[in-house]
């Protein structure tokens, strides 16, 4: 820790390069016992010692060498005493310290697959009049695409391998995310600003699971969104007694698969769990059939580290000394347990089935209330989580919405020009029109209106003398922003119960009535679902109508698991171990919509700060409309002068 961190008593060590992980590795196995000594003697600390470092060892040895993003160190200082020096008080030494040893997240080959098929369905039924059709859009940049990713790895991954669909692009994932995945983890990572009140939260769920007496949330009543707790279920304490005993069943299964494993290894045999190389791994979107056939996980995981992974929520579940469950790692459990269900049914594990439906029942109660046990913490919750995203996407929509206004007035203006000018005088004002947005957003910003460098956009224009296209005028802009389910959670949170603010007492939800029924049914958000906002363009009204722009919402809650809640049958398991992702539902209505306005009016107390934003009110566009032909010529001739004069000045800086 010292030598990483400085030499300083209190700092933390990170180890992440190649180097500093190999040196840990070598420490390590130094430390491993050779063999379990089998000694009466042996306390149950020095054993849980003892299989900690083997699973330490185990997941540095992964792949044969260090590469990629998914294993780094955190060595924490927490114990230390003062060094006498030279008849003073001294100095303080670090004499003890916490080892946290993070890996996995690896993107699976069923994951990269569904990810990639969800692309290609974005392609196909996201754009209207398009289809196939988008692909010629963004090969001559008419599709304004960008694409966002939190810091997790799988995360990085699931990103490129939707843009490798959407796209219909070919090879590595590699190259994709370097090229078209922006990190921002600002914006999409992290839970830190709303972790006081989501753990406020925690801590009343608990007491609503663990009570005896767990109020009647199963009754039929109007709005049972709105209870506090919702779907918690009556004999909830009883289901945590059964989730305890069953997690205890399985770990004590793996660990007898792990003691197997580790005994082989131990006397010289060929090592069951051959090498895997995870940076090879994440080139493959099959399955791995030859370790299934060999009777060992899916993946890149060894029994022992399947076993550290049961072990460690069996013990934080339930607390043996304090005699007192943790309800937060329901969902850990959950999510495992339907890992191993899909992956690794071919282990038959027994008592698997029966966990995870013990485990669903109490995770679909616990993970939407985690953000709030009622509509108002939702809210409140959600909007500091999603702050920063939700006002994102409102300034992508306003961007739009200028963008499209500038195209239209540009359009109206040449309508009674002579065709042969037209050409030159548009492909011209296009070009100023872009060049002038960008000294128009300096100009806001030196007025207090901060846009956040961060999401500064390089623009790319196509060049209709060079286009072989019918409609070069004609774009679509794209914003992809891939996170964590929290973030999922806290946005949808704040879109269905936005209204509830003071400052908007009385205006009717983003959501209808039978969405907002819907969402309560939907029990989780799985891999890969999703909320889209779709922006259309009324032409047949003025600019200035707020009913020019409408805003529609959709959403799905991601893979479909029925296939796992057949009590686990194989016959009902994919083959590929993948999963179908839901259709999209509607936030509104068949026939309803909401303006841009009112989306904007209702989303902006919860976003970003209000200075981070360009003015609510559409701004003049900078465009004259002259009647007078005369005149309009004068204007052009000005134009055309002002523009000889800054391309000399131009020339002359370039010498």
């Amino acid at each position: 820790m010292l030598k990483y961190n400085g030499g300083k008593a209190h700092a933390e060590a990170k180890l992440k390069s190649a180097l500093q992980l190999q040196d840990l590795l070598d420490a390590t196995r130094i430390l491993v016992p050779r063999a379990r000594s089998g000694r009466e003697s042996d306390s149950d600390i020095e054993v849980e010692h003892a299989e900690k470092l083997r699973q330490v060892r185990a997941v540095l040895e992964e792949g044969g060498h260090f590469s990629g993003i998914y294993r780094k160190v955190q060595l924490k200082p927490s114990n230390w005493v003062r060094v006498p020096k030279d008849n003073r008080e001294g100095e303080e030494y670090p004499v003890e310290a916490l080892m946290v040893l993070k890996y996995g997240g690896v993107l699976t080959h069923a994951g990269r697959k569904q990810a990639e098929e969800l692309g290609r369905y974005f392609r196909n039924n996201m754009y209207p009049s398009e289809g196939p059709g988008l692909l010629r859009l963004h090969s001559t940049y008419r599709h304004d695409l960008k694409i966002y990713s939190s810091d997790e790895g799988r995360v990085q991954m699931s990103a490129a391998a939707f843009a490798k669909g959407l796209l219909d692009l070919e090879g590595e994932l590699t190259p994709i995310l370097v090229s078209l995945v922006s990190k921002d983890s600002s914006m999409l990572d992290g839970l830190q600003d709303g972790t006081i009140d989501i753990n406020e939260a925690k801590a009343q769920l608990h007491d609503i699971i663990t009570s005896s007496e767990v109020a009647h949330y199963n009754e039929p009543m109007e709005f049972p969104w709105m209870v506090d707790g919702a779907r918690v279920p009556k004999n909830a304490a009883q289901l945590l007694t059964d989730l305890a005993e069953l997690t205890k069943e399985i770990t004590a299964q793996v660990k007898m698969l792990s003691d197997d494993e580790d005994e082989k290894a131990a006397i010289g045999s060929d090592s069951p769990n051959p090498p895997y190389d995870i940076a090879k791994a994440l080139g493959k979107a099959e399955i791995d059939t030859d370790r299934l056939l060999a009777g060992l996980p899916c993946g890149s995981e060894s029994f022992l580290l399947m076993f550290a992974r049961w072990k460690k929520l069996e013990r934080d579940l339930y607390n043996e000394r304090k005699k007192r469950f943790d309800t937060t790692q329901i969902p850990d459990i959950y999510d495992s347990c339907k890992y191993d269900l899909l992956h690794n049914s071919h282990l038959n594990l027994t008592g698997l089935s029966d966990l995870f439906e013990v485990s669903q029942l109490l995770a679909d109660s616990v993970i939407p209330n985690e953000y709030g046990i009622n509509p108002k913490q939702k809210l409140k919750i959600g909007s500091k989580i999603a702050r920063r995203l939700l006002g994102k996407i409102l300034i992508d929509l306003h961007n739009t919405r200028r963008e499209v206004a500038a195209a239209a007035a540009e359009s109206d203006i040449y309508n009674d020009i002579m065709t042969v000018s037209s050409a030159k005088r548009k492909e011209r004002s296009y070009y100023e029109e872009v060049k002038h947005e960008c000294v128009e957003r300096s100009i806001s910003n030196k007025k207090g209106i901060d846009l956040d460098d961060s999401h500064e956009e390089t623009k790319y224009c196509l060049d209709p003398k060079y286009a072989n296209v019918v409609e070069p005028e004609r774009r679509v802009r794209t914003r992809l922003y891939f996170t964590s389910e929290s973030h999922i959670h806290s946005l949808m949170n704040v879109l269905r119960y936005c209204n509830l603010d003071e400052s908007l007492n009385g205006e009717e939800s983003l959501v209808c009535r039978s969405s907002l029924d819907l969402l309560f049914k939907t029990r989780e958000l799985d891999y890969m679902s999703y909320i889209v906002l779709r922006m259309f363009e009324n032409t047949e009204v003025p600019l200035e109508d707020p009913k020019r722009f409408r805003i529609e919402m959709t959403f799905s809650r991601g893979a479909d698991i029925s296939s796992l809640e057949g009590g686990g049958k194989e016959s009902l398991l994919p083959d590929d171990h993948t999963m179908p992702i839901m259709e999209p539902e509607r936030l509104q209505e068949v026939g309803s919509y909401i303006t841009l306005d009112k989306f904007d009016k209702m989303a902006r107390p919860f976003a970003m700060p209000a200075e981070d934003f360009p003015p609510a009110a559409p701004q003049p566009l900078p465009v004259r409309f002259c009647k007078d032909i005369e005149l309009r010529g004068k204007l052009q001739h000005k134009s055309d002068m002002m523009s000889g004069v800054l391309k000399r000045k131009t020339k002359r800086l370039q010498e």
